[in-house]
């Protein structure tokens, strides 16, 4: 930091001649790299006496604020912390949500997701030619450059473009919070209309699922279980990461969702269709401590929670790979097909609709209870190629 404090101590100047006062120093300016002269004048104050008085009060003033590293080259106020560097105001922005994560300010998957996009925006800025020094030098151009980075050269949708600026606004909201700019950076930077984004995701076909529960049948039974929660029980990827072995009663049939993980924060009673109940008696699920989450790793039951993101990198490096699967079919793909298939079963709706507990068909979500606490004997009748 030595050379971004770096300065003259300011003088007063009078000239030659005497009619051309003004008060001088240098300071670092961080755009060339040099020592750079900083004059301001005096002479619009008539009096000599009242011309040296208010000299000597600035020239203090100037030094104080030199020493605490204030610089004359960036336009922004005396107290702002637009020279702090950047990867230093980074690492505090990351501390920042560490805290509020451990605090349970944020969800567990918010702060996955607020940590790989800073990581990827610093990583973004270390490429640039020359990169991004100091806080001060991030600007809404630049801003837009990463998105376009994002969405064009990466390739990556719409969507993730979305999600990156919605995380960015935070950011720049922090930023002005905490002193660094005046404004928000991201004002004026819209998203992509979501009319123009199209689902990625797509139904897996049924000979497919057949290949899927073939493959993972003799290669992963513990993965395939998680395939069979999302796919009949439409529990989403984050509510299985925390499911523990005694949340299932093997007498009534049920899986017990808790509030604190799910995406609605209520608790849910979930039927087990009798086909994953038998996949947790076959992998001899109950014989773990009850308080063992059901994924831990490997995807075994263990003491160790691991996160959901297990279940889209396996899906990734090993099945979509394995069974040149194309890159549509997701492993949230399975609930979305899971829903078409008990529905093409003529299962009826206000029992899917409780089943995936959102209110998505036919609005029935408005009409009926949501107090059910029985397993639901058709959906534990119902069966599938898969």
């Amino acid at each position: 930091m030595s050379e971004v404090i770096s300065y003259t101590p300011p003088k007063l100047y009078t000239g030659k001649t005497g009619k051309d006062w003004y008060i001088g120093f240098k300071a670092f300016d961080p755009v060339t790299g040099d020592l750079r002269l900083k004059r301001i004048k005096l002479n619009h104050i008539e009096k000599i006496s009242d011309r040296r008085k208010y000299a000597a009060d600035l020239i203090t003033r100037l030094h104080n604020q030199l020493r605490i590293g204030w610089n004359p080259w960036i336009a922004q106020s005396g107290d702002s912390k637009g020279l702090a560097l950047f990867s230093e105001v980074c690492d505090r922005y990351r501390r920042y949500i560490d805290r509020l994560f451990s605090d349970g300010v944020i969800r567990q998957d918010t702060y996955v997701g607020y940590v790989s996009y800073l990581r990827n925006f610093i990583k973004y800025n270390d490429r640039q030619k020359p990169p991004i020094t100091y806080i001060y030098q991030l600007s809404k151009s630049f801003i837009s450059e990463f998105l376009d980075h994002i969405y064009i050269e990466r390739e990556n949708s719409p969507q993730t473009r979305n999600n990156y600026l919605t995380w960015l606004r935070v950011f720049a909201g922090w930023l002005v919070k905490h002193g660094y700019t005046e404004h928000k950076l991201t004002d004026g930077i819209d998203n992509i209309s979501k009319r123009s984004i199209k689902k990625e995701r797509k139904l897996i076909e049924m000979s497919e699922l057949v290949q899927l529960h073939e493959y993972l049948y003799s290669h992963n039974k513990h993965y395939l279980l998680g395939c069979y929660l999302l796919f009949y029980c439409f529990v989403r990827p984050k509510e299985i990461s925390y499911i523990r072995i005694n949340d299932f009663s093997i007498k009534s049939g049920t899986l017990r969702l808790h509030a604190d993980n799910s995406k609605n924060k209520k608790d849910a009673i979930i039927t087990l269709p009798n086909k994953v109940l038998k996949l947790l008696v076959d992998l001899n699920i109950f014989s773990y401590p009850g308080d063992y989450y059901l994924f831990s790793n490997g995807f075994t039951p263990g003491q160790e929670f691991r996160d959901s993101k297990q279940f889209r990198d396996y899906w990734v490096r090993f099945v979509r790979r394995d069974l040149k699967f194309p890159s549509y079919y997701k492993f949230y793909s399975l609930k979305d097909t899971g829903v078409t298939a008990m529905l093409r079963a003529r299962i009826d709706n206000i029992s899917v609709r409780d089943q995936a507990r959102h209110s998505s068909i036919l609005i029935t979500d408005i009409y009926t209870p949501h107090d059910i606490e029985q397993a639901n004997p058709i959906i534990q009748k119902f069966d599938t190629v898969f």
